[in-house]
């Protein structure tokens, strides 16, 4: 063990709160060069000094992510890696949630919708198997109790939680049909986002609900908006980023909670350019 490593245990288990912070707030300045240091202070015996080691290793890993996420809206283009802008969205927003895991859980029902789909070629049966599996075995649901909590928004989040809001809900019928050779786009269609496969449209916040055409202008109906042929356009990936962002700002904008606010409103100005 190097005197460093012991100096940064007792310094960070001082029963002093302002010698506390203030080691916490240099390792902070530091950044990712202090990651190493940090994460060996992780699971040593002091309960308090792993906590600390934690909340640090966290918010630098933040910080980088919301630096990453910066450039990655900068630089998207239209049909870019929706899945990894998500993962990298999550990281910015909440410190320490973990990616890695939820990346492989959506591996794993992968394999199992692929097992369920083998051999559905019909574009009805494969909407209804999938939505069997994700709505019924899975139990994904709308959030429609608790519609603008932001982890609705957030996908490692909602695949903890089974619930989400229309976008991604349909992201997620996005990423498990592409993990199973089975296309399945959004539709930025207004107030309500829904997907279709092949010429089947759907409602993965309802279940998985079929829609048809008349559906379709019941949902523009109640904003007084009549249908125009474009509202049924596949959104690209850009544009399914960019409503997501569009809805925490709004959330973020309700809550009155400024950081993440003007956080949004950065992304959503880079990824605009």
């Amino acid at each position: 063990m190097s005197n460093q490593h012991t100096a940064l245990i007792q310094l960070l288990g001082d029963d002093d709160p302002d010698t506390v912070a203030m080691v916490k707030e240099q390792l902070l300045e530091i950044g990712s060069d202090a990651l190493p240091k940090i994460k060996a202070l992780i699971h040593v015996d002091d309960v308090r000094v792993a906590r600390h080691a934690k909340e640090i290793l966290d918010r630098i890993e933040s910080t980088q992510a919301d630096q990453e996420f910066t450039l990655l809206c900068h630089l998207f283009p239209e049909d870019g890696d929706l899945e990894n802008a998500s993962w990298l969205l999550a990281r910015a927003l909440i410190p320490g949630i973990e990616t890695d895991e939820a990346a492989h859980q959506l591996d794993v029902w992968g394999r199992e919708l692929g097992e369920i789909l083998h051999g559905v070629e019909n574009a009805t049966a494969v909407v209804r198997n999938m939505a069997r599996y994700i709505s019924g075995d899975l139990g994904f649901r709308g959030n429609a109790d608790d519609y603008y909590n932001p982890r609705n928004s957030l996908l490692p989040a909602v695949i903890g939680s089974r619930l989400g809001i229309p976008v991604t809900m349909t992201l997620l019928y996005i990423l498990l049909g592409k993990r199973v050779g089975k296309p399945v786009v959004g539709i930025n269609l207004p107030g309500h986002f829904i997907a279709r496969y092949d010429d089947v449209f759907f409602d993965p916040f309802n279940e998985g609900m079929q829609l048809s055409a008349t559906d379709c202008e019941a949902i523009l109906a109640k904003q007084d908006l009549a249908m125009q042929a474009h509202f049924l356009d596949s959104a690209n990936p850009r544009q399914i980023l960019h409503r997501m962002l569009v809805n925490l700002a709004h959330i973020y904008n309700q809550q009155e909670i400024n950081a993440q606010r003007l956080q949004i409103g950065a992304w959503l100005k880079a990824l605009s350019r």
